[in-house]
């Protein structure tokens, strides 16, 4: 039960001070927007921590048999990338093993591959990857190209070269020079710590602020909470989960540019000014959900469907780029899209100040609307209730 309060003893700090002693009466609340939080952070910054991919299990269907593609095999294991895991005779055995995802990708080594290339015949050897596992196969099949690379680029330079003479080896009239922008180490730390950090929190947050404005409707404290200053007491009951929430996505962050990264590219200022922006943009989505539904319980379902899926319509993950109108609306309607493109534009790519005005001011924008019509139905319920306890207690 929330402690119970006057009609006039409404405000900002009243409400922050009664938020407070809610929090200190409920151990299970008080862990949730404390120690969950940081438990949270720490484990995935741990399972993160190798942060490159390292030893995929590859199989190698050599059927050529000389020793050019045997030192093909020599390094391709050698690659920190991908290991050779097993050499089936054939590719049905190969496949075989694929299935029983043994192996995450099949190199295979075609009969006299290598004796087409001595002729001055066009040679290829053929990579397959598990695409349902996509970041697995596609990081095996990025270093099988690069060892391919390589062990082609020796073939020519000392076996074609001394066959047919330096003079005749000609380099291809166009080449394409690959260079990696903003994450040259390919760390899956640096890709998803990023996006998994603020994913978790306000999720957690959004919860919290849901259940806490759901708590006064359903102890039936709403009209005495709000009193005569209503959008001072939401704004205290909202303020402490902005406020701890923020502090830890700025740690976040600090622990992702200065422990395992190389600094902020763009504005420091820029995104401490972004945590709270972006937790106060999800609270006002929790109020939202309160102020329409006038449920806890449904509000909070609503939460796990929006803000609990918001990863997956960001854009960072899977692109929304040609999506259906209903995936793009979505995308540009959660804060948490608009927060990861204010992080990947000053703390990996140092974007222009006028380019990360955008998606601070859709966050200003999600707070006016959402939290703006959150509070207006919970207000109008709040004056419906108060206005039905005389008729009840004069019957």
């Amino acid at each position: 039960m929330a402690p119970a309060l006057s009609p006039d003893s409404g405000g900002f700090g009243a409400s922050w001070r009664r938020e407070l002693h809610a929090l200190r009466r409920s151990r299970a609340d008080l862990l949730l927007v404390t120690l969950l939080p940081l438990l949270m952070l720490l484990l995935m910054a741990w399972m993160f921590s190798p942060s490159v991919m390292r030893d995929v299990p590859i199989a190698v269907v050599d059927l050529d048999h000389s020793s050019d593609s045997r030192l093909l095999l020599r390094m391709l294991d050698a690659s920190p990338g991908v290991r050779i895991a097993s050499q089936p005779t054939d590719m049905e055995d190969a496949r075989a093993q694929l299935r029983r995802l043994q192996v995450y990708a099949i190199v295979l080594v075609p009969r006299d591959v290598t004796r087409q290339a001595l002729r001055g015949q066009q040679g290829t050897l053929f990579a397959y990857y598990n695409a349902t596992y996509m970041t697995t196969g596609q990081s095996a099949a990025r270093d099988i190209g690069d060892a391919v690379a390589a062990w082609n680029a020796r073939l020519l330079r000392e076996r074609i070269g001394l066959q047919v003479g330096p003079g005749k080896l000609r380099a291809a009239p166009i080449a394409v020079q690959s260079d990696i922008l903003y994450n040259p180490a390919r760390s899956y730390e640096l890709f998803l710590l990023p996006l998994i950090f603020p994913a978790v929190l306000s999720l957690v947050l959004a919860l919290a602020v849901a259940g806490s404005l759901g708590r006064e409707i359903r102890d039936g404290t709403l009209p005495a909470w709000l009193g005569r200053t209503p959008w001072s007491a939401i704004a205290g009951k909202i303020t402490p989960y902005v406020l701890l929430f923020s502090l830890y996505g700025a740690l976040g962050v600090a622990y992702l540019a200065w422990l395992r990264g190389d600094g902020i590219a763009g504005s420091a200022a820029l995104l401490l000014v972004g945590q709270p922006l972006f937790y106060l943009a999800t609270a006002a989505y929790a109020l939202f959900f309160v102020g329409v539904t006038r449920d806890m319980g449904t509000a909070l379902s609503a939460v796990g469907l929006s803000i609990g899926t918001a990863l997956a319509f960001s854009s960072a993950t899977f692109p929304v780029i040609d999506a259906p109108l209903f995936t793009r609306v979505w995308h540009l309607l959660l804060p948490l899209s608009a927060y990861i493109k204010l992080q990947t534009q000053q703390q990996f790519v140092g974007a222009p100040l006028a380019v990360s005005l955008w998606p601070l001011g859709s966050l200003l924008l999600m707070i006016l609307i959402a939290g703006g019509i959150g509070g207006w139905r919970l207000l109008a319920f709040a004056r419906s209730a108060q206005a039905a306890q005389p008729a009840a207690a004069d019957a």
